[in-house]
């Protein structure tokens, strides 16, 4: 048995603390707080608590320890606020950078849109939930303090469907996103379909009153469009498409852009998905939206032709990490946004340092590659202005932000 005192909080939520042979993590330990308990491969698993952290609260979940999804809802609001903007401050400077935090806007309890629910077919029944922390075992969801209470209402739509295409070895993977006109749903990991079970799946989804349901990516059944607000429009995203978590989330995100692009006439949105930046910039701005995926372009322009008072938005379909938009190809443009996946954009950042596009807006879910970008537009030129911090996965290490670059 060890003694130890935990010093900080790693990037994933558990506590870490300096031992006889190297850090030791100790999950669900906070800094100043004194554990003992067994450390096996730089872990201590069971740690009890001897002195706790006047940051310690108690969990909102009874499920959190057990549940996998969230790793400290025992810190209190405020320090948890505090170590999401730590998390990207050490980042910056494990690259030399350093930049005001302008804010931290967390998302509320119960305000996730989206979430993937898995299901397995047992003998009895379904067992439905998520999954237990660093485990394959589900943990049935009776309630979350993290979802819209509307995506628990999916659950006995999902138990039925899990039964009629899940298998008894698999485990069928349930995309559920909070639409305007009602739940949206796209399985995966379930058996193909034939003419009698899209038949069932079908009156499934009547039943249930789905807005949508898709089979592995395939429309089953759409009896109302699921449609999603991206500023003065509304986009019908493609079944299981990347959707920001929270609507108060995508409002941080959106805002912040667009302060950085405020009196921008033309902007270029890199890896622009279905219009999360696109549609509301278009508002006073042209749009030159890049996005890899055809459908992702598709109902971005479908949104943009049915709203009203928007400017001129285009679309071009690219592989940015294979082709990256070149230094000539940006300089018709007087502002970028970019949000790329986590690996980040290392050749298209390698390409915006040796243009001269004026300001550019930085988006990133990913602290460790930002960092790494950010170095290349500094190294080219830009000057880092103030990075906005952005939590959509309360309660998770998972960190978001904007960052605003300029010229000169």
């Amino acid at each position: 048995m060890q003694e130890l005192v935990i010093d900080s909080l790693g990037h994933l939520g558990d506590g870490v603390a300096a031992g006889p042979d190297g850090p030791v993590m100790v999950p669900f330990a906070l800094p100043g707080e004194r554990v003992r308990g067994e450390v096996v491969a730089g872990r201590m698993p069971d740690a009890a608590i001897l002195s706790a952290s006047p940051l310690r609260v108690a969990p909102p979940c009874p499920q959190f320890g057990v549940c996998g999804g969230c790793t400290v809802q025992h810190l209190e609001d405020g320090a948890l606020a505090g170590w999401k903007a730590e998390t990207v401050r050490r980042a910056l400077a494990a690259r030399g950078l350093e930049a005001e935090i302008a804010g931290v806007e967390t998302s509320p309890p119960r305000s996730r849109r989206r979430a993937v629910l898995s299901a397995r077919r047992t003998k009895t029944g379904v067992t439905l939930g998520f999954h237990a922390r660093a485990s394959d075992r589900l943990v049935a969801v009776e309630d979350c303090v993290v979802i819209d209470p509307a995506l628990l209402l999916a659950r006995p739509a999902v138990a039925a469907l899990a039964r009629l295409g899940g298998s008894r070895k698999g485990e069928v993977k349930a995309h559920v996103t909070v639409s305007e006109a009602g739940l949206d749903i796209d399985l995966r990991n379930v058996k193909p379909l034939d003419g009698p079970m899209r038949v069932a799946a079908a009156g499934l989804a009547a039943e249930h009153d789905l807005a949508r349901l898709a089979w592995e990516g395939e429309v089953v059944a759409e009896r109302r469009p699921p449609l999603i607000a991206m500023g003065p429009a509304v986009v019908v995203p493609p079944p299981g498409a990347f959707l920001q978590a929270t609507r108060e989330g995508q409002a941080a995100l959106v805002a912040a852009v667009c302060s950085i692009l405020d009196g921008v006439g033309t902007v270029a949105d890199l890896f622009s998905g279905c219009g999360t930046f696109s549609l509301p910039l278009a508002g006073a701005a042209e749009v030159h939206a890049v996005e890899g995926e055809a459908g992702l372009l598709a109902a971005l322009d479908a949104g943009w032709r049915r709203a009203t008072g928007l400017r001129r938005l285009t679309t071009e379909r690219r592989d940015l990490f294979r082709r990256p938009l070149g230094a000539p190809e940006l300089a018709r443009f007087g502002g970028v946004v970019i949000d790329p996946p986590r690996a980040g954009a290392k050749a298209q950042c390698e390409e915006l340092a040796a243009s001269r596009v004026p300001a550019i807006a930085a988006v990133s879910c990913n602290p460790a590659s930002f960092a790494r970008d950010a170095r290349t537009l500094v190294d080219g030129g830009y000057r880092l202005g103030a990075v906005t911090v952005v939590d959509q996965f309360r309660w998770t290490g998972h960190v978001e932000l904007v960052a605003a670059f300029t010229r000169g």
